[in-house]
């Protein structure tokens, strides 16, 4: 029998340099390929190029296991569905997650398809995340696991994947720890086992998303307005969640976002662009004088408008509700896809790092509902939502404006 051929997307940093290690030391003919996703200078907050050093470790990576290397250029492809979308989401008053779609459009749809072009029969990645595969009615049924070390656990970035790309994809470093994996790096003598992860965007190094949206996005001076905690909007908010008629209406209300207008709020100073915040965010603002730090509860791209409240506990800041419109409705596990009127209890989660909750879902037709039993802070649209069953991520979805 011939090798398994499997390449591994090499970025320069430690994990997959191990990943590929050790699907070296398991009898894979491994190949290495580096993807090149950005070219705009403009956009680094240092001299130094944001990608070339990264792509000349992932070199002397492959170099050292003596495996092929080649360097892909993804450029195009990644501003026109990454970087396009990202402005576009952001000027629209919304949260995206270049990562999650970085895995959903470029590593594990473009790359793949370019690997398995190549012959692969997989390709790898450095995530810490696992999959196995279960038989249910005569098929193999992928299945996306969180990663031993709960605080890599990376699923989340990979809540868009289906069942397809699953089949075609090995995480060689989801039953780790990191120490494990840098140690693996240090007795490999990897040039990468020491240095430090990335903070910079998904695969265009080391920019920060501030920096960057406000070298694409035009600044446009508006006001900030502080909202009080007992403000009438969200005594309204709270009145039609405890008045709702029947399950709908309750839904429908637990999961709408706070609208707020200029003369709800005092004013506390200026802003650059409302398009550059997000709810939940703290720093950014530069106004003080309050006794307790401002966050961002509202924002209105269309008025320009910032609106923030006082202290990370601020009723406007907490929900216990999202929806998610059925075209945005995503299932790893197509076979655990909900129909409308079933409800599910699991746990869920809002972006990456923070704890799983309780929550219970409800499927209706015009999309899903995410209850949490526990308010949740900084809801925000265009993030992704994710569900998991125990270890398991099920499914995920773009959280709407609307509910």
């Amino acid at each position: 029998m011939s090798k398994k051929r499997v390449v591994v997307g090499l970025s320069g940093g430690v994990d997959s340099s191990v990943a590929a290690y050790l699907l070296k030391e398991q009898g894979y003919e491994v190949i290495g390929l580096f993807m090149k996703n950005w070219h705009d200078e403009s956009v680094t907050i240092s001299d130094e190029c944001p990608w070339l050093e990264d792509s000349n470790d992932a070199l002397l990576v492959a170099q050292k296991l003596g495996i092929p290397f080649q360097t892909l250029d993804l450029s195009v492809e990644y501003k026109e569905q990454i970087v396009d979308y990202m402005f576009s989401e952001y000027e629209k008053g919304r949260t995206p997650n270049p990562d999650v779609l970085c895995n959903r459009e470029i590593k594990f749809d473009v790359f793949m398809k370019k690997a398995l072009a190549l012959g692969a029969d997989y390709v790898a990645t450095g995530h810490y995340c696992r999959k196995d595969s279960i038989e249910k009615d005569g098929k193999t049924v992928y299945r996306l696991l969180a990663g031993k070390d709960d605080n890599k656990d990376q699923s989340y970035f990979l809540c868009q994947l289906s069942q397809e790309q699953l089949a075609k994809a090995l995480f060689p470093v989801g039953e780790l720890q990191k120490p494990e994996v840098r140690k693996i790096a240090a007795e490999a003598d990897l040039i990468t086992a020491e240095k430090k992860d990335s903070q910079g965007l998904c695969f265009i190094g080391k920019v920060k998303l501030p920096d960057f949206l406000q070298q694409q996005l035009k600044p446009k001076t508006g006001e900030v307005y502080e909202i009080p905690e007992n403000s009438s909007v969200i005594k309204m908010h709270q009145k039609a969640i405890d008045t709702a008629a029947n399950e709908d209406e309750w839904l429908k209300a637990v999961a709408a976002p706070f609208t707020f207008r200029p003369e709800d709020g005092l004013p506390k100073g200026e802003h650059r662009g409302a398009h550059y915040f997000t709810v939940g965010q703290r720093k950014g603002l530069n106004i003080g004088g309050t006794p307790k730090p401002l966050f961002i509860v509202a924002t209105d791209v269309e008025k320009n408008a910032i609106y923030a409240g006082q202290g990370g506990d601020h009723p406007a800041l907490l929900r216990r509700g999202l929806f998610i419109e059925k075209d945005e409705v995503h299932w790893v596990r197509e076979d655990l896809a909900l129909k409308p009127g079933e409800p599910r209890k699991t746990s869920g989660r809002i972006r990456y790092r923070e704890n799983l909750s309780p929550v219970t879902l409800y499927m209706r037709e015009e999309g899903l509902y995410m209850v949490f039993e526990e308010p949740r802070k900084g809801i925000a649209a265009g993030q992704f939502a994710a569900w998991y069953d125990d270890d398991e991520l099920v499914g995920s979805g773009v959280i709407s404006a609307k509910s």
